[in-house]
């Protein structure tokens, strides 16, 4: 499952944080890559020695927990640190699939990323996400606050950047449900049930809903 979600931040909250990403210090990308993306990984990454660094991951990890949306969507348990991403003309990342493990031991599983777009994409040329799925690869290049979400496994690469500066917000989650195909019956329930709710209020039908997707829950998720 694929998910365009807008408006993770407001204004405020990119303005802050574009003011907070050109005062970092940067580090090589491809230092935090998988020994095999290594080498087609062309980016900047803000150190995460940087005095700012803490109060970044904050307010992106505060935002995308807020998000209603975001959280029926990943049901996240654990989310490793975010990396602040950014790519200037000529670089790229060329075709990769994300690390299964992450961390120091006990690793994290790692079952879906994101990308958090901070850039107006009128701002710069190329840099699109392009994500491969059975039915051909799909490019994106969201509104600056927008994020994707997208499984883990996914095969992806950023395009190469023609022009202007592109920064992102990239992660990974490990969800409470392990497997895609539930988390997709759970989500596509739970939005049921909202709609259900806006609709008709606590029925009978809700109530029978709201057991059976609590049923589900029970069954499948890994706390």
């Amino acid at each position: 499952m694929l998910i365009c979600i807008p408006d993770i931040l407001t204004a405020d909250q990119l303005s802050k944080l574009s003011a907070q990403f050109d005062k970092q210090q940067f580090i090589d990308g491809s230092a935090t890559a998988g020994w095999a993306a290594a080498g087609v990984k062309e980016n900047k990454q803000v150190d995460g020695a940087s005095d700012d660094y803490a109060e970044m991951q904050a307010m992106v990890v505060g935002a995308l927990s807020a998000n209603r949306y975001f959280s029926m969507a990943a049901m996240p348990r654990v989310m490793p640190p975010i990396l602040f991403s950014r790519y200037t003309t000529g670089m790229r990342y060329g075709p990769h699939v994300d690390n299964a493990l992450m961390g120091e031991a006990p690793q994290t599983r790692i079952d879906l990323a994101f990308t958090l777009f901070l850039s107006d994409p009128d701002s710069y040329e190329g840099g699109e996400l392009e994500i491969d799925e059975p039915a051909g690869t799909r490019s994106f290049k969201l509104p600056a606050g927008a994020a994707i979400l997208y499984p883990a496994n996914s095969l992806h690469q950023v395009t190469e950047v023609t022009s202007g500066r592109r920064d992102v917000a990239v992660g990974w989650i490990q969800s409470l449900v392990r497997e895609a195909d539930k988390r997709r019956v759970l989500f596509e329930l739970e939005n049921l049930r909202a709609t259900m709710f806006a609709e008709t209020g606590k029925t009978e039908a809700f109530d029978t809903l709201t057991r059976n997707t609590s049923d589900l829950w029970r069954m499948w998720a890994e706390t």
